[in-house]
């Protein structure tokens, strides 16, 4: 008996928030594999804001999904079969998949996982592209010393939760960003010196009491008006890294750009953007500290896993744009 595949397409650009119909779905049966080629059962994949970007036609850090491509995305699963050495049927694996039930791989970028040690889809979070988007973005890009004060945006969010956390055992004070009282509770269980909620008042007046000496380090994921204020209270030679911009993507307008950006010269600070793939070659040695942290009880994890199937991808993935999820999204299937 033949096993088919369901999978979500792209059929369409989308234009501001993604529907429904900006995918189509398809079944197709499971190729035969080729030597050097496994199989995974894919049962979790990982729901990303980047992933807004990837749909959009233009120059980026990575090529955009073509139309009719499978859907880019991060997942995880079990090796279903396999005509490659280094893996065998029954591991648990991490790669990225797409959105579809099967993947077909040479093996590249697919890395076994310990589920014995945290869950499968904890490596879709911490212990996968946000965990490293949060390490090298902020030790590598911030560099933050003990005693700054270290402010990060989205925190709530799989990237924002890891930073503040990492910042916290570097020995700095960590103010957090978000969106809601439960989100500011939820910052606080995490250790974070102090939570904002951006939606309750004047963000600029609440920055300046909870950074009175100034931001040392910002790490941004959601661009607009929050980097703004963030900007007109950086702390002379600050580091700013840019992550990320959910409150840009689903713009039906030009990109709004930071009317504070002079504060960069004023401060004689550094504005930086970062694409996690640049440290691929280190990702082994960030998730090895990160295990390290999580297992002595420093680094805490958080996943926002969705039951659902490959139909109910879109819906579940706007949940990202409206500041539904606490922690890491994911789509078990």
């Amino acid at each position: 008996m033949t096993t088919m595949n369901r999978q979500a397409r792209l059929a369409a650009r989308p234009t501001g928030m993604p529907k429904h119909s900006d995918w189509k779905f398809v079944d197709e049966p499971v190729p035969e594999l080729k030597d050097g080629e496994l199989l995974v059962k894919v049962t979790h994949i990982s729901l990303d804001p980047a992933m807004r970007g990837w749909m959009n036609e233009g120059k980026s850090y990575i090529r955009p999904v073509a139309i009719d491509e499978v859907m880019r995305a991060g997942g995880a699963g079990r090796v279903a079969a396999s005509k490659n050495p280094a893996f065998k049927e029954g591991e648990e694996v991490a790669g990225n998949f797409g959105v579809q039930q099967y993947a077909v791989s040479d093996g590249k970028g697919v890395r076994k996982v310990d589920t014995k040690f945290a869950p499968l889809e904890r490596y879709l979070g911490a212990l996968g592209m946000p965990g490293m988007t949060a390490y090298f973005g902020l030790l590598d890009i911030g560099k933050p010393k003990a005693g700054e004060t270290v402010v990060v945006s989205g925190a709530a969010g799989a990237v924002g939760a890891v930073v503040g956390q990492i910042a916290k055992i570097k020995g700095c004070r960590v103010v957090g960003i978000a969106g809601g009282a439960d989100k500011c509770a939820y910052l606080k269980e995490l250790g974070f010196d102090a939570a904002i909620d951006y939606k309750a008042g004047d963000l600029k007046a609440a920055l300046k009491a909870e950074c009175p000496d100034g931001i040392h380090v910002y790490f941004d994921n959601v661009g607009g008006e929050i980097l703004d204020a963030a900007l007109a209270r950086i702390a002379l030679r600050a580091r700013i890294i840019i992550c990320g911009a959910i409150s840009q993507y689903n713009n039906t307008t030009p990109v709004k750009g930071p009317s504070n950006y002079l504060s960069l010269l004023v401060n004689r600070a550094s504005m930086t953007g970062m694409v996690v793939f640049d440290h691929a070659e280190r990702y082994g040695e960030a998730a090895k500290e990160m295990a390290g942290w999580i297992a002595a009880g420093k680094l805490h994890a958080r996943e926002d896993v969705v039951k659902g199937s490959i139909d109910t991808f879109p819906e579940t993935l706007l949940r990202l744009f409206k500041g539904e999820n606490f922690g890491k999204l994911v789509l078990a299937i």
